[in-house]
């Protein structure tokens, strides 16, 4: 059994307009009708998905119409909104705690872009890029970090896909309590666990499209909400176990020191906010085994890293 090894890259798409990032949205929406719901197929159904993204977005619309511009596929465009999209499930772990979010992606390496992104669409943002122009966490010139996990429960509903939801957020908000106010007002479409962080404030709350959102009593993060799951369920994803392990006030990031950071093949990621730095020089630092790359929003570097993330016979449980 070998070591399975993934190439990482990081890349510059300026604000969209040059091409770079259409490019790599082709790439990661290749087949738009594999990501659409069958309404997003339909001209309805997309001009649906058009309606909600300009009710709740409206600042990023124009970003929006660039990327869209540039590809030729009608479907790629829908699926842009990130307003139509089949329900996809994966687990990670996050903790926000003192100026730093610090995250695991507990998935199979094979089902992680593996992107890096630095991005000036309304302001400067790097982060880890999912569906094409999403993030799965990142920060911004303010200070202000993000991440996401599934929140456990198999729930499907009107609105927006999460990785789309932290890009907004990123790109219109600079505070903790901004983006909370925000996250209020944003239809998603499955259950999710958001941990934001700031210089100031480090919170956790739970959305989803049956619930209000939901501040947790820690600013950590597994893949569990306030609301119970069918035992069936639970076998599979074990999201308590997981959700009680980060768990604990202000024993989060002391927990996370042996629940997060040994993971075995998977990448960790943290966003220091905190501290003399100003905001575009405190780093975005990617983790793996024996490895790590810095970043920040003043001194991004564009390249790639090949890294050996663990055994190739794992299995990737939580």
């Amino acid at each position: 059994m070998g070591h399975y090894v993934k190439t990482f890259h990081a890349i510059e798409i300026g604000d969209g307009a040059d091409g770079r990032c259409a490019a790599h949205v082709r790439s990661a929406m290749a087949k738009p009708e594999d990501w659409l719901t069958d309404e997003g197929r339909t001209p309805e159904g997309a001009a649906q998905a058009r309606q909600l993204f300009e009710t709740h977005m409206p600042e990023l619309v124009p970003v929006l119409d660039r990327l869209a511009e540039q590809l030729k596929s009608p479907q790629a465009k829908t699926l842009l909104t990130m307003a139509t999209v089949r329900p996809f499930f994966s687990g990670c772990t996050q903790i926000g705690h003192e100026g730093t979010l610090l995250r695991n992606y507990d998935f199979a390496p094979d089902h992680c872009e593996g992107i890096i992104v630095s991005s000036r669409f309304l302001r400067p943002v790097v982060g880890m890029q999912e569906a094409g122009w999403g993030l799965l966490d990142g920060m911004n010139d303010a200070g202000l970090a993000v991440s996401l996990t599934f929140g456990g429960r198999f729930v499907h509903g009107p609105g927006f896909a999460m990785p789309l939801v932290l890009r907004y957020l990123l790109e219109t908000c600079r505070t903790v309590d901004e983006a909370v106010g925000g996250l209020r007002t944003l239809p998603v479409a499955i259950p999710q666990n958001v941990t934001l962080v700031d210089p100031d404030r480090s919170v956790t709350v739970h959305v989803g499209p049956d619930i209000p959102m939901t501040e947790a009593p820690d600013s950590c993060a597994a893949n569990h909400q306030h609301l119970p799951v069918p035992d069936e369920q639970e076998r599979t994803t074990r999201t308590g176990p997981a959700g009680r392990r980060t768990g604990g006030g202000n024993r989060c990031l002391g927990d996370a020191a042996t629940t997060v950071v040994p993971a075995r093949v998977r990448p960790l990621a943290g966003h220091r906010v905190h501290g003399p730095l100003p905001p575009c020089r405190r780093p975005v630092t990617y983790h793996w085994p024996g490895e790590h790359w810095e970043h920040t929003i003043a001194g991004f570097t564009p390249g790639a890293r090949t890294v050996a993330l663990g055994l190739s016979g794992d299995n990737n449980d939580h």
